[in-house]
């Protein structure tokens, strides 16, 4: 007798892909170019997987530079708004210290981010890598540009300096958190078999953003020196902060 053949009870290797969502490159939409920072800009906001798929598929590198200079960019605008808080000196170090935290943070968490994708199964390059990077930053600083106005009134309105860390604190939050959903869903394209690392370098990510407020210390505020004199950790210098200036910090 014939027997019907027996189906095997292992699909192929890899990630199933999600029923609701198609393969990279399957829309044409995905793989329309993307011309200038304006484009980029768009991209980003509207159509995350024609970004992805350019890392994936377009010139090494092309798109990493020019996710940088925007995320740089418009978290130097966002610094000018926490500068006018305290105005003075703060005017252009508070901008300055906010591009340089994002390029060092991003420069100290590359490695790390590679590493755990490589051991989650992903056979995404360096630049793809970096790119995603860029693309979480770029995303990051869009949503605080649009948080920017609210964070400009209550600055205008209030001298309280634990109010408006806690303020910037929930919008960085918030932006941090849908920067980190853009990787993910990047990462998921680029091949990787398990998030588990990747959820380790997102705390990873986290911990170094808020030690750099530490470490650039004053951000929102004025100080004698633009740089702190002494080391600290970010949950301790919260915490002299509020002790020490519980109302105005204005100069």
């Amino acid at each position: 007798m014939n027997q019907p053949p027996i189906t095997p009870l292992s699909g192929p290797s890899g990630p199933p892909p999600a029923s609701n969502e198609s393969r990279l490159g399957d829309d044409p939409g995905d793989r329309e170019s993307i011309h200038g920072l304006a484009g980029l800009v768009e991209a980003v906001l509207r159509h995350p997987r024609r970004v992805i798929y350019q890392l994936r598929h377009g010139a090494p590198g092309g798109l990493i530079v020019p996710l940088l200079v925007v995320a740089v960019a418009f978290v130097a605008v966002y610094g000018l708004i926490i500068g006018s808080f305290s105005g003075g000196a703060q005017w252009w170090a508070a901008p300055v210290k906010m591009a340089m935290g994002t390029v060092v943070t991003a420069a100290i968490c590359l490695p790390s981010l590679y590493i755990f994708t490589c051991l989650g199964g992903s056979p995404a390059r360096l630049h793809e890598v970096a790119g995603a990077l860029g693309g979480l930053l770029t995303l990051m600083t869009l949503l605080l540009i649009g948080f920017a106005p609210v964070a400009w009134l209550f600055s205008q309105s209030t001298e309280s300096v634990a109010m408006m860390g806690f303020l910037h604190l929930i919008f960085w939050i918030v932006a941090a958190c849908f920067g980190l959903r853009f990787m993910f869903v990047a990462f998921r394209h680029f091949g990787l078999r398990t998030e588990a690392g990747l959820n380790v370098w997102a705390m990873i990510f986290l911990l170094v953003s808020l030690q750099m407020t530490a470490a650039l210390r004053p951000i929102l505020g004025s100080a004698d020196t633009f740089f702190p004199t002494d080391k600290k950790f970010f949950a301790a210098h919260w915490m002299d902060c509020l002790i020490a200036h519980p109302g105005s910090v204005r100069k």
